[in-house]
């Protein structure tokens, strides 16, 4: 049985950045990387945006290049999928049933697509977007296609539709909520993401809810709704959210649910296995009380570096403002804090000028800011939600005043 001092399971940001962290602290033992995709590590984000509307090549995405695994020595081994854990022995079995021994074990597996759980959502055409082999599928299909459909309202769904539209397709984007982006942003930043898509020809129907997936000759034809009206498309793009990539740890032992749960340094329940990224359940100060996970290429690097400065030993907690971007058109969202819970929004500067700001405040105080083609507001804001600033709605509105002048 192979034995190395650290095993890294997921070659995605996190875990990738692990290993790199690493080796720059001057880690002397072995490293192995594991990854179930058969390609090196790579960037994520742009699958739904740039490379999807082939913008950019794959070799651009790429985290490193393979002559940078070599010489660090980190063994990185694709195509391999992990089915258990025994942290007891120390070891992890493959799906092929291999074992292999670890001193310190990182789970940085993030999560799978939330699949649709209707009739028809295996049928050829049904895509969700989290892999490059998702998007070639959709890039290889895309040349026969009229018409897509795109469920759900969330940050991947937008990002493909408006990929979709400007490829020139007929876009007809479904979400069962009141308002797109609703679990995540104010009112005023929906509307605008709505009349946007909107202005772009984008068919964006709101409180609908997906009876089925309808196909003719096991391909995908239309969606049907529950109110009985079909929806024609030739291609289905799913983007309803994650589920966190964590059962082979709970079935362990570790503690979690909606994830794995962590400590301060990313440590599960289990001795010497850590837990990062979208799947790492954990206590955050810019969070309502409660255990929160955080899908952002950020929290999978900052947690990445708690747990190679654990590893070395050094004193360190997890503590890092979140946040998040956006990329639709020739708009970019950038967010930085978390607004959940929050009790009053204000809008900084004009929307229809396609530059503004979105203001978060829980009990007087700064916990967030959307920003669109704001990126001042962007870098000044992160003070304000650093320090959790008292700032009158009023003066926060007045784009005229730079926010550095309110922290």
């Amino acid at each position: 049985m192979e034995r190395y001092d650290v095993v890294v399971v997921g070659a995605g940001h996190g875990g990738a950045q692990v290993a790199i962290q690493l080796r720059q602290a001057k880690f002397a033992g072995s490293i192995l990387l594991v990854g179930d995709e058969p390609e090196l590590p790579y960037e994520r984000p742009p699958l739904s945006k740039e490379y999807l509307a082939g913008d950019k090549p794959f070799e651009r995405l790429l985290i490193r290049p393979a002559a940078f695994w070599q010489e660090r020595a980190v063994t990185v081994r694709t195509g391999t999928r992990i089915a258990s854990v025994d942290a007891a022995a120390r070891q992890v079995t493959t799906q092929a049933g291999e074992a292999i021994g670890y001193r310190q074990l990182v789970w940085a597996t993030g999560g799978a697509p939330r699949r649709l759980g209707c009739e028809g959502a295996d049928l050829v055409g049904v895509h969700t977007v989290r892999t490059r082999a998702d998007a070639d599928r959709m890039r290889d299909e895309l040349t026969t296609v009229e018409q897509a459909v795109v469920i759900g309202g969330g940050y991947v769904g937008l990002e493909a539709a408006a990929v979709l539209a400007k490829a020139g397709k007929r876009v007809v984007l479904l979400e069962a909520l009141d308002r797109v982006l609703a679990r995540v942003a104010g009112e005023p930043l929906s509307r605008f993401y709505e009349a946007e898509h909107r202005a772009h020809g984008v068919d964006l129907r709101l409180s609908v809810q997906v009876a089925c997936i309808e196909g003719r000759d096991g391909r995908v034809a239309g969606v049907r709704l529950v109110d009985g009206g079909v929806v024609p498309a030739q291609l289905v793009v799913v983007g309803i959210g994650i589920v966190p990539a964590v059962a082979p740890l709970l079935a362990a032992g570790a503690e979690g649910g909606n994830g794995v749960a962590v400590d301060a340094q990313c440590r599960t329940t289990l001795a010497d296995v850590f837990a990062i990224g979208d799947c790492a359940l954990h206590a955050n100060r810019f969070a309502p009380a409660g255990a929160i996970r955080l899908e952002s290429v950020q929290n999978a690097n900052d947690q990445a570096m708690v747990v190679a400065k654990t590893i070395m030993g050094q004193a360190t907690e997890y503590d890092a403002v979140p946040w998040f971007w956006s990329n639709q058109y020739d708009l970019k969202l950038q967010t930085v804090g978390l607004s959940t819970g929050y009790d009053e929004v204000v809008v900084r500067g004009d929307p229809a000028t396609r530059a503004f700001s979105l203001l978060y405040l829980r009990g007087g105080r700064v916990i967030a800011l959307d920003c669109v083609n704001a990126v001042k507001d962007y870098v000044q804001g992160r003070k304000l939600v650093l320090e959790r600033a008292a700032v009158a709605a009023d003066r926060l509105r007045d784009a005229a005043v730079p926010l550095k002048e309110m922290a």
